[in-house]
């Protein structure tokens, strides 16, 4: 059965090669959330064919959903001859910007050197693709199966999954008696098992100052001066004590291992012009200043004094300085996840990759979070690592790109994964 398996796989591959090619063909832009009708026809025309049940989803009222970029979801559940447990694969399927410096069309899938590029070829439509393969080799091989096997295309993981598995976890989709074992095709290279990640807050700080004529700044009060003494209270004194700060979990890279911060963005003063004015700035003293606080944090850290951290240091820099007023609002927080190496899931991924690669696995915990976050904390199912292709330092970058050899190599991975766990040997 193992030998049949990964032969049907590897006999799979031309296919494989073009349905990624197909997928990053499709520019799911997150934000603002083009094109995700169209990507969720696309894999519901294909899943259909291969015998699954699909209900496309649209998240209404979840963040960013609207008339202009709504929210769709994909759901797509195929049956075996008796009632038993389901695997259940989930892939996001929007992508981040394209950014800069590219050497290849982002939306190409161009092929070289046994590499196909494009924005999302590693982050995560390699992994989506290889998770159908999985499935659909399955299914050739083990028509009789018990149990069931969904496969999910899902919105907004790159801007937290509100619009995707969040949604689709509080209305039951993500939960048993439905789903029992989640894989995530994440890229966290083929021979390694995720199990989970660190925690997050989002939040943002506004210091308020008062406008005032440009020449004469001394009857205003500088916003963006403010927020400046922020920062450098941030640089000497916050910054070294996050260095400082480490985690037992496995996290990777090793520099994620510590605590950190990272300042998402800064706005100040006058709006950005609109592209098409040529003229000047108006001479005139920022009275509002904001920054966007993306802070990543330990198993160690409660969440209460990760947030009152920050807002002793705001305190301090206030008390130092007249007429400073301040606002602090959190956009929303995510506990550290860990699921336990010796779960199901877990351990049926371990030995498939044993048999596929010849190692043993790295266990592993993510740098950031992805929606096995909403899985733990809304659907309540520990049941849930991530395991798929491709290189996590590549996503995100310019000339992104997923190895051939490794879709086929996880793709295998995952077909011995649902054999073992829907108890086909």
């Amino acid at each position: 059965m193992i030998e049949r398996l990964l032969s049907e796989v590897a006999g799979r591959r031309g296919d494989l090669i073009e349905l990624t090619r197909k997928l990053i063909a499709i520019p799911t832009l997150n934000p603002p959330g083009d094109n995700y009708r169209e990507i969720c026809e696309f894999l519901r025309a294909r899943l259909q064919r291969s015998g699954f049940a699909t209900e496309l989803l649209r998240a209404e009222g979840a963040p960013a959903d609207s008339e202009r970029y709504p929210r769709w979801n994909l759901i797509a559940r195929r049956e075996g001859i008796a009632p038993g447990e389901c695997v259940h694969f989930n892939s996001h399927t929007d992508v981040v910007a394209v950014g800069s410096d590219w050497t290849v069309d982002p939306f190409g899938g161009e092929i070289r050197d046994g590499r196909i590029f494009g924005r999302g070829a590693c982050d995560m439509k390699g992994g989506l693709a290889a998770s159908i393969i999985a499935a659909e080799a399955f299914i050739a091989c083990s028509p009789d199966y018990r149990g069931a096997i969904e496969i999910s295309g899902t919105a907004d993981e790159e801007s937290g999954g509100y619009g995707g598995v969040a949604w689709l976890a509080e209305r039951g989709y993500f939960s048993p008696p439905r789903v029992h074992h989640v894989i995530i095709p994440e890229p966290l290279n083929k021979n390694r098992i995720c199990l989970g990640h660190r925690g997050l807050w989002w939040a943002e700080l506004e210091i308020s100052g008062r406008i005032a004529h440009g020449s004469m700044p001394f009857l205003g009060d500088c916003a963006v001066r403010h927020m400046s003494a922020t920062i450098a209270e941030m640089e000497e004194s916050l910054f070294p004590k996050l260095a400082e700060r480490r985690t037992e979990m496995p996290v990777v890279p090793e520099g994620a291992r510590q605590s950190t911060l990272n300042i998402n963005s800064i706005h100040g003063g006058e709006p950005e012009p609109a592209k098409e004015y040529s003229g000047y700035p108006a001479s005139c003293v920022p009275d509002r200043c904001r920054i966007v606080l993306d802070r990543r944090f330990l198993a160690e850290e409660p969440i209460d004094e990760v947030k009152n951290e920050i807002r002793s240091l705001v305190r301090k820099v206030a008390a130092r300085r007249q007429g400073f007023e301040w606002e602090l609002r959190d956009f929303y927080d995510v506990d550290p996840v860990l699921t336990d190496r010796q779960a199901p899931v877990a351990q049926a991924v371990d030995s498939a990759i044993e048999r596929v690669l010849g190692c043993s696995p790295d266990y592993v915990v993510s740098p950031g979070t992805y929606d096995q976050k909403h899985i733990d904390r809304i659907g309540k199912l520990k049941n849930c690592i991530a395991y798929g292709p491709g290189v996590l330092d590549l996503a995100h970058q310019p000339d992104e790109w997923i190895g051939i050899d490794d879709m086929v190599d996880s793709a295998g991975v995952m077909a011995l994964a649902i054999a073992a766990l829907l108890r086909e040997h």
